[in-house]
């Protein structure tokens, strides 16, 4: 499968420098501790070309900070910083609102990362508004730290709504699509 992204350079040296400070110090075992949570969110401020910063640690553990106010970055930026293998930390744009038609099921970002519709450039999407989709079945590829996540179904049906754009940024808890069960 090719590799897909890039960085972004707004995000300046110091300020990603701090970050990979922080999150080599946060324990991905036992807990994530407060004062580091708190220096996260102090970065978040500081940074408002930053949307949000996911930590995730072994076992489960993670915290995710995300911007709430309304003036968050103009343009998507997303930086990867390079992080013990324990760790992700990809900072992304704020997640495109959109209300749930009735009776739609959503399948949803399990992550923060890349969209890519296509298994490669030039390929036909896995699935298209009015594509038959089954449960386990392949939907999309969410790219997260250089790594390729292939997205599969949960549900059954057929594809009513696309709402992530190709090759675009995507928050973890997104509606990526919107599917009719009884389609």
């Amino acid at each position: 499968m090719p590799r897909r992204g890039g960085t972004n350079e707004s995000m300046t040296p110091q300020e990603m420098k701090q970050l990979a400070e922080l999150l080599q110090n946060v324990p991905g075992i036992r807990s994530i501790d407060l004062k580091d949570v708190k220096g996260l969110a102090q970065l978040l401020r500081d940074s408002p070309e930053i949307g949000s910063i996911e930590v995730k640690g072994w076992f489960g553990t993670g915290v995710v900070i995300t911007r709430t106010s309304a003036a968050g970055p103009t343009a998507p930026a997303a930086a990867t910083i390079p992080l013990p293998a324990a760790f992700a930390a990809p900072v992304e744009a704020e997640p495109r609102e959109s209300r749930p038609a009735p009776a739609l099921k959503e399948i949803k970002s399990p992550m923060v990362g890349t969209f890519y519709k296509a298994p490669e450039p030039g390929a036909a999407p896995y699935v298209k508004v009015g594509s038959r989709i089954t449960s386990g079945q392949t939907v999309c590829i969410i790219e997260a730290m250089k790594i390729m996540n292939e997205i599969e179904a949960e549900i059954t049906g057929v594809v009513r709504e696309v709402l992530a754009d190709d090759a675009q940024p995507v928050e973890f808890g997104q509606v990526l699509y919107r599917v009719d069960p009884n389609g």
